[in-house]
């Protein structure tokens, strides 16, 4: 196989006589390849220094560039201790010297050539450092190394940082590293010694790489990406950079670690050291206000170097300057800080690859990363041929004539044809990424507003805890404009103003939310929305705006995902979690998530009442099955795996029966099956009885605690045998024997709403199956009905509606028809929760006839739609005197009526309807029974 270079195009040279003198010095080389020397050669002086240095080893190198580049780096390995400064120089050489000729000939990509040139530096530092800690070792001057701990550096890691720890390393570029070590590996008492040694030899590797010598250099180092570099040492230690990262790390510094990698000496524990560090790096929630840190970097990037006049080419800075390589760099990692935390795909180091991964997310248009990503490759390329031509740590664009044209050269190009195509390519660098940090919206002066609204409210809202800050009025006065021109396109703008003057006086802070806002001024619409019409919704959303992220994460308007998807993906996000509270906090920030979309859309009008009813019963249900593992597996740890075959969570009521409201308690029973043992097998063991009491009042904490994310759910256990009188957790025997022994008849019309949610699947089959039993047992029909009767009349006794918006409680409402569903369960001792199911079950057993039980359900239906909206709008029902114009037009459309009067006459009249209806089947049964 031929592993010769290969030579797609050659460059010019701009001294003939110098190319000539240099192509002399290779005399064997002929064709292309003694083209490429003169070339090479006759426009950079470096490069024919170079080629005159190595001049024997580049004619074997060009017969196998993969296998020269490989010699080098085994030959470093290999360097004996006195010789590795000279060593490490003439690996130096020829690696530039070759990647160079390699590059300018087409034979490696930009990627090849830049991954070999960070390779190398990787390699560099380790030599380097182990050198210096086998000295140490052998001098005994780090406690309690020997020489088995050269290999790990005696737990010193060298981070790479920037183009180096991304494989982008720059021709000439210096290297950023951050040194640190771990702490862990040295006794407490040795601390200080160790950390001497650790600077000691960090310094001297520095030395190493940067000297100047006859032989040249390697690299220089840059240390000061470091924490606080301008009072803490060169080498930290790992716990002490973390605190710093954990208290006082900047954006700038979060956005530097997205291309951090552990690259030299103790490997594993710089990759550790990097995995504590993603929550630093990596927030949970979208974080546009990195948009305004990054535009503020840039800014003061071109104040201070002076890059920030208009795109001329001689003399543009490649890098810093407008529409070079820092704003494409910046553009692709402040899109991966917004996106990251949520989104692993996008935790690439690369910018090629990092562009590639926000297209393939839809984070960025899939044509401007590819534009952005081939004028990258480009930027690059001109840069490099800068750096080559004198081996300068340079990213100007030459000013001279002279200057340009070599660079020409380099590129096979005329210096005319080069300046335009450079200019070409900054320019559209410029425009693609300039908007994205300076977006139109929140420029022009505020629209004119509509007479009524009350200017004293816009004037206190600088007043308010989201504005004092000066960044988060700053945003805000830029959002103000498109904001308030949305407001007033409103049915009611007062009233729109109004409830969002509401919103943002209890919103504790706003950077995020406005910077969002800013980003994706689409939100804004849906914010009025939002405030416009339920403020129950919006100050969920002012305590938690972070839920605004799932609608940017691309699939918020998918279809429904149901049960089964929804508890995977749970499951997955706390898996990904080790420390106990933060699953606990995890699960509330996915959960408020969800319940947030299902909210926005029946508030939308993308899915209706029963729709959202089912929703929000199907991802309480997944919460609490993913979230038992987890509980038990913490109490597990704590007291040993559960005694026999475990609990099983049973769903009692609205959730058992799969639909809830936006507001619904969680009526639960916990069952458990202690087999014959007694005790648990633990570090700290329970009795079987406690075991599963404080196990249940574990899950009830995990579902019920407040904490940093809110909490859950409310939880009801009441309807456990013996109500709140008998124990948490009921055993499988004692729950058994209730049922069949001492049960009442209401408890059994609880069980035709009961569903196992979560738990020990045999013990759950079994639940199921006695449910099943117990439901198909005969039974006396005239008592069952007669309990039915003398229900209703306690309910009737103990509970008043509250007024015609009261839904749920009172003769001919949702219970009733509840009641009367469970009744018709019971009777014909079908399995099916529903109430559908249970009227028609009514019907089988010839109680209600078709035609009211089709009533009754229409009623229900109806009756379902005023009782969810209801919830959503409030989180005290419907006032119908301050629901406001959005809060009315919701409730008309979510129940199909054209206005409020006509909701409410038809509302009183099915209540009506409905008591009688049902009262009149009891009086018939009554009847009948007389006469038999």
């Amino acid at each position: 196989m031929d592993m010769s270079l290969k030579i797609t195009r050659l460059p010019r040279a701009f001294d003939l006589d110098l190319g000539a003198e240099t192509r002399a010095l290779v005399p064997a080389l002929g064709g292309d390849l003694a083209a490429l020397v003169c070339g090479a050669a006759g426009s950079s002086p470096y490069l024919k220094e170079l080629i005159g240095r190595e001049a024997g080893w580049l004619e074997e190198a060009f017969a196998d560039p993969e296998a020269a580049v490989a010699q080098v780096f085994k030959d470093c390995r290999a360097l004996p201790l006195d010789q590795i400064k000279p060593g490490l120089r003439q690996a130096k050489r020829r690696v530039a010297l070759l990647t160079a000729l390699a590059d300018l000939s087409g034979g490696l990509d930009l990627e090849q050539v830049t991954r070999i040139l960070a390779d190398f530096g990787a390699l560099a530092a380790d030599v380097a450092i182990k050198a210096e800690i086998a000295a140490l070792i052998r001098r005994n001057k780090l406690p309690g190394m020997g020489e088995d701990d050269i290999a790990t550096a005696g737990g010193l890691s060298i981070l790479a940082m920037g183009k180096m720890g991304a494989h982008e390393l720059n021709y000439s570029s210096d290297i950023d590293l951050i040194c640190l070590f771990d702490e862990t590996r040295f006794d407490p008492d040795d601390f200080y010694e160790a950390r001497q040694g650790m600077v000691r030899a960090t310094r001297n590797m520095c030395a190493t790489l940067s000297d100047r010598t006859a032989d040249g250099y390697v690299f220089r180092t840059d240390l000061r990406l470091r924490p606080d570099p301008s009072v803490t040492p060169v080498c930290l230690a790992m716990e002490a950079a973390e605190r710093y990262y954990e208290s006082l790390g900047r954006t700038w510094e979060r956005t530097a670690y997205i291309k951090a990698r552990a690259c030299a000496g103790d490997i594993a524990a710089g990759e550790r050291f990097l995995t504590t560090l993603k929550p630093f790096i990596w927030r949970r929630h979208l974080d546009f206000a990195a948009i305004q840190d990054a535009h503020e970097m840039r800014l003061r990037i071109r104040e201070n170097k002076g890059v920030g006049g208009a795109i001329e080419v001689p003399g543009h800075d490649m890098k810093l300057g407008r529409g070079g390589i820092r704003e494409i760099e910046f553009f692709t990692q402040t899109r991966q800080l917004i996106a990251g935390g949520r989104d692993e795909s996008l935790r690439l180091r690369g910018t090629v690859e990092g562009l590639a991964a926000l297209a393939n997310r839809n984070w960025v248009p899939a044509e401007a990363a590819e534009k952005l990503t081939e004028h990258y490759r480009a930027h690059r390329e001109v840069e490099h041929r800068i750096q080559m031509v004198h081996d300068a740590q340079t990213h100007r664009m030459p000013k001279t004539e002279e200057g340009v044209a070599r660079v020409a050269c380099l590129m096979g190009l005329e210096p005319a044809d080069l300046i335009q195509d450079t200019k070409s390519r900054l320019t559209e660098v410029h425009e693609l990424t300039e908007d994205f940090f300076t977006p139109d919206g929140g420029s022009g002066a505020a629209p004119a507003l509509p007479k009524e609204l009350d200017g004293d409210i816009i004037a206190r809202w600088p007043t308010y805890p989201a504005l004092r800050s000066v960044r988060g009025a700053r945003i805000f006065e830029r959002l103000k404009p498109e904001l308030l021109a949305r407001l007033s396109k409103t049915a009611k703008p007062s009233e729109a103003l109004m409830a969002l003057d509401g919103f943002l006086a209890g919103l504790p802070a706003g950077v995020q939310l406005f910077s969002l806002l800013e980003a994706n001024p689409q939100l804004i619409d849906l914010l009025v929305d939002i405030a416009g019409t339920s403020p129950m919704l919006a100050s969920h959303l002012s305590r938690n705006s972070g839920v605004f992220d799932a609608v940017i994460g691309g699939s918020f308007f998918d279809d429904w995902p149901g049960t089964a998807t929804l508890q995977a993906d749970l499951s997955s996000r706390l898996a990904q979690e080790l420390d106990y509270e933060a699953q606990l906090d995890g699960a509330r920030r996915w959960c408020k998530e969800w319940h947030f979309r299902i909210g926005v859309h029946f508030l939308r009008g993308l899915t209706d009442a029963q729709e959202a009813g089912a929703q929000y019963a199907q991802l309480a249900e997944a919460v609490i099955a993913a979230l038992s593992p987890v509980v038990l597996a913490q109490f597990v740890s704590k007291h040993g795996p559960p005694p026999g075959r475990g609990a099983a969570v049973l769903a009692m009521g609205s959730l058992g029966a799969q639909r809830i409201n936006p507001q619904s308690d969680l009526d639960i029973i916990v069952i458990y099956d202690p087999l014959d043992e007694d005790m648990s097998e633990g570090k700290r063991p329970l009795a079987t009885r406690p075991y599963y009491a404080r196990l249940t009042q574990a899950l009830i904490t995990a579902l019920t605690a407040p904490m940093a994310q809110g909490r859950l759910y409310e939880v009801d256990m009441r309807l456990r045998p013996s109500g709140s009188k008998g124990p948490v957790a009921t055993s499988w025997s004692s729950f058994t024997h209730y049922q069949e022994n001492e049960a009442w008849v209401w408890e059994h019309l609880a069980l035709t709403r009961a569903r196992v949610v979560a738990g020990a699947s045999a013990l759950a089959q079994d639940i199921e199956r006695f449910r099943q039993q117990v439901l198909s047992a005969s039974r006396d029909r005239k008592q069952v009905l007669t309990e039915m009767a003398n229900m209703r009349a306690r309910l009737a006794s103990a509970k008043v509606p509250d007024g015609v918006w009261d839904a749920k409680t009172g003769g001919g409402r949702m219970m009733d028809i509840e009641l009367t569903s469970q009744v018709g369960a019971l009777l014909q001792g079908s399995p099916t929760q529903d109430v559908g199911a249970g009227l028609q079950s009514a019907v089988a057993t010839s109680w209600l006839d078709v035609a009211e039980a089709t009533y009754l359900q229409s009623c229900y239906d109806l009756f379902w739609a005023v009782q969810t909206a209801g919830r959503l709008l409030s989180s005290t029902g419907i006032d119908a005197a301050n629901l406001g114009e959005g809060g009315a037009q919701f409730l008309c459309r979510s129940t199909g009526f054209d206005s409020l009067d006509d909701l409410q006459d038809d509302l009183e009249q099915r209540y009506e309807a409905c008591n009688t209806l049902i009262a009149k089947a009891l009086e018939r049964e009554g009847a009948q029974s007389g006469e038999d």
